[in-house]
Order: structure tokens, then sequence, then C-alpha cells
């Protein structure tokens, strides 16, 4: 069984396989490994490669000439199931993860019955991965089946951080406004007149919101290209609504305002038709 994992710019694949045990004829583990082999070529080079596997066989506690592929830290006597699993580790660059690390007796042995303590499963990735590995062992305490135990490998994946993308137009930050700039901001509205515009309700307001997008240009205010609806200046400015610490500049501009269309409605005089 093969399942790929995607973890962000990583993609993982994990392997799980159960190697005929020593009793059966050898055609039956030609088949195994031409099939295993098969899967492992179809794995790209730079993707993740990792194998979890019941292999029935005994790599030995020593390296025995597989120190590329075997760490040291084994257990038992080797048999010809474990080096064929060392031939093959060897041959797709692989390494054996629970051989890795120095660990007692009881954190080593993956299946125990009423006669033997043996080592017969293993997990296995790619030596250009080993830095990913950053612990294997067993845990005695729990038992997947009646005689094997569990066996864990901790894998470490650096992922790098995404850079956040602006988007949209620069927005002001009001959250940066203090009273002096305040100050100066009704200034520079009171000058360009922001409340002279006329036209329907769309038009006005959007006169006086591009009004107050280049007064707040004018007088420094910081700005950000994000969209955090707490400190742009798209929803409090087109939506109405006064930013922090500009709340006299804004009640003067409607103020202004309407006194402005209150003086042209009066001087202007109604015709009849």
């Amino acid at each position: 069984m093969v399942i790929k994992l995607v973890v962000r710019e990583y993609t993982l694949n994990v392997v799980s396989a159960y190697a005929p045990h020593a009793g059966l004829d050898e055609e039956v583990k030609r088949r195994f490994w031409k099939g295993l082999d098969e899967i492992v070529r179809q794995v790209l080079p730079y993707e993740k490669l990792l194998i979890g596997e019941d292999f029935n066989g005994h790599i030995g506690a020593s390296t025995g000439g597989y120190g590329e592929v075997h760490g040291g830290f084994g257990f038992g006597e080797r048999n010809g199931g474990g080096t064929s699993l060392l031939d093959f580790a060897k041959a797709f660059g692989l390494v054996i993860a629970n051989s890795s690390f120095p660990k007692r007796k009881e954190h080593l042995v993956t299946f125990q019955n009423a006669v033997a303590k043996t080592q017969i499963d293993y997990l296995l990735l790619r030596r250009c991965d080993s830095e990913l590995r950053k612990d294997c062992k067993v845990i005695p305490s729990e038992t997947l089946m009646t005689q094997h135990r569990l066996l864990v490998l901790d894998v470490g994946i650096s992922l790098k951080r995404r850079k956040r993308i602006a988007r949209g137009k620069p927005r002001i930050r009001w959250g940066a406004l203090t009273k002096d700039k305040a100050q100066e901001l009704e200034c520079r509205l009171s000058a360009m007149g922001a409340w002279r515009s006329s036209g329907d309700t769309n038009t006005m307001w959007s006169a006086t919101a591009d009004c107050i997008r280049e007064s707040a240009r004018e007088v420094e205010m910081p700005s950000s290209v994000n969209g955090d609806e707490n400190n742009n200046l798209e929803n409090r400015v087109e939506n109405g609504v006064a930013a922090p610490g500009v709340g006299v500049t804004y009640e003067t501009l409607r103020t202004h305002q309407d006194q402005f269309q209150r003086t042209q409605s009066h001087a202007t005089p109604n015709k009849s038709i």
C-alpha cells in the first residue's frame, strides 16, 4: 500500500508492505522484491520516501559491510532475509532508521513470542533525507498485534514560511494616527473643500473619500497592502465610519457638507412648470 502526503512544498510517499516469511518458496520472495522495486522506482527523486514493513528478516547487531545502510545499532544475528533487505536498501540509497539510534534492548525488539525476541520490522528512508529522522524506537507497552510491537519514527520537516502576497490598493493604517496628524488632516480637508462635491450620494461620497486618501498621503500616514478590516481605509471611509482618533475631523467634514448643501438649496430658487 502506498499513501502520498503533500505538506506545503514536500511530497511524502509512505509505503507499507509485508515480506514473505522464511518458509515460503523462493519464487514468492522474488516476486515480492520485484514488486517493491517497481513501487520505489515510481517515486520521483525530489519526493520523500518512507517504507515501513515487516521484512521477516534479521539485519543483525553490526554493520557487517553495510555501513552506508546499517547504522550499527541492530539486534540479534543476520540471516538471509536480513541480507536481502540490506541489499535492497543499498541498491536504492536507503538507510534503516531503527538501526541508526542507540537504544536499550526492549526498544529494539519488534517481535516477541514465548520462545524468541527478534527484530523483523523496519523503517527505511532515503539516505539524502537522513536529517529528517529525529528518533526511532519500539514502544514496548504498545502492542499492535499479539506478538508485534509498535515501531515509531520521529520525522522533522522544516516548512518555509510563506510570504504574504500584497493585494489591492494601499490602505491607510488609521491606528497610527496621532492627535497632531489628525489636526493637520482636518486642516487639509477643510482647505480642499471635501464637502463641496455635487451629484448623487455615491458620487459625492466617492469624491469625499478621494480627498481623504490624498490628504492622508500628504500628512504621511503609514499604509499597508493587506485586507485587515480594522486598519484599512476602504472599510472605514467608504462605509462612513470614522477612524479612531479622527472623530473630530470626520464630524467636521459631515457638518460642513450639510451646511454647504443647505446653502446651495437656499441659493437655488424653485422653478415651477
